[in-house]
């Protein structure tokens, strides 16, 4: 990663009982995920990055340079090229949707913002929104709102702080093919907070896990899931994302194929075109090993695998087992038991049973 395509925090913060201490270069495109539990700093992170929090270090994005404190130089918020999206849309509520994104393009001041407004409502699809009164709106569509007046300001930058945190299940589901589309279609960086998986695995291309103000491991999303500093993070959570291709559909099992490198998968049937490039996350605790290849089971999914590590898990009882598949790394949660008495160790070649997927990312 060259500096010119860096985003460099370099920063410390004391507070009682509480130090952020990080050293990072991100991509300066694509969407980086601060992940960890409440407490971790990842709010804290986001404002230093802000302005609205004065720590310690250097913050600059490419050669664009918002705090170097060794040189005294300190951008304040209103001059940083940022968005910011909280977790409550801060509307206006005596206003309509019109006059609300109208309010921020007058803020932002700057040659193109009326064009890049209309962009922004487009692309996230508010146009039937703009003369309702932001009382009548859902959560979700406040929090299309909210994005589409940062997009307004033409940010060098979005910051998303936890925004589906107050949305139900079924509006998060309704916001994030929207927040999908802003990171296939704009060339920005994406600072996004959240502490929810299924966010995580469908919308991140960096992570960032964060733990007691220090950032324990980051790296690209397929990376960090598979290492078992993540996955003792997250517990039963663990899993792996790997990356296939729609082949076909099976109208009468009502299935989808999905295609791999050297391997196949089955998963339920989505509304998919063929070609469609997609993720699939794989839970720890839904695969098996077997030593050979399976032939009678209710298990449709099997790929040859081989050992590449065999770790501790949260219980002195399990073990996590990384597989690699071709490139691509799988995460088995198996007993200790099991590791004996199959028994396998690091280069043993076998074969992962699949119990169930998801596709999280269109």
């Amino acid at each position: 990663m060259t500096p010119e395509s860096a985003f460099r925090l370099a920063l410390q913060l004391k507070r009682p009982n509480f130090e952020l201490a990080v050293d990072l270069a991100l991509p300066a495109r694509g969407i980086t995920v601060l992940f960890g539990p409440s407490g971790s700093g990842k709010t804290t992170l986001l404002r230093c990055v802000a302005g609205l929090e004065h720590g310690q270090g250097a913050i600059s994005i490419g050669n664009e340079i918002w705090q170097d404190s060794a040189r005294q130089i300190w951008v304040p918020t209103w001059d940083r090229a940022l968005g910011y999206v909280f977790q409550e849309a801060s509307l206006f509520e005596h206003m309509d949707v019109r006059a609300n994104l109208n309010y921020g393009v007058k803020r932002a001041k700057k040659t193109g913002a009326r064009e890049a407004l209309e962009d922004a409502v487009k692309l996230l699809g508010i146009e039937a929104l703009l003369d309702r009164s932001v009382q009548g709106l859902s959560g979700g569509e406040r929090q299309r709102v909210a994005i589409a007046r940062a997009l307004a300001t033409q940010p060098r930058m979005l910051i998303l702080d936890e925004p589906m945190a107050s949305l139900d299940s079924a509006r998060r589901q309704e916001i994030l093919p929207w927040l999908e589309r802003i990171h296939h279609e704009l060339h920005i960086p994406m600072l996004y907070v959240t502490h929810n998986m299924q966010e995580l695995t469908r919308l991140a291309d960096h992570v960032v896990l964060l733990d007691s103000g220090k950032a324990k491991i980051h790296g690209p999303l397929p990376q960090v899931l598979a290492d078992p500093i993540f996955a003792s993070a997250v517990g039963g959570e663990a899993g792996a994302v790997i990356s296939g291709i729609v082949q076909k559909h099976d109208n009468t099992f009502h299935l989808t194929n999905i295609s791999l490198n050297g391997g196949n998968l089955w998963v339920r049937q989505e509304d998919l075109s063929i070609g469609a490039h997609v993720r699939i996350h794989i839970h720890a605790n839904d695969v098996s090993i077997a030593t050979i290849e399976p032939n009678s089971s209710s298990i449709q999914n099997t790929l040859p695998a081989v050992v590449d590590a065999i770790h501790g898990d949260t219980h002195p009882a399990h073990c996590l087992v990384a597989l690699r598949h071709q490139n691509q790394q799988i995460l088995a949660r198996i007993t200790r038991k099991a590791v004996a008495a199959l028994p396998i160790q690091v280069g043993t070649h076998v074969w992962a049973q699949i119990k169930s997927v998801a596709i999280t990312e269109r």
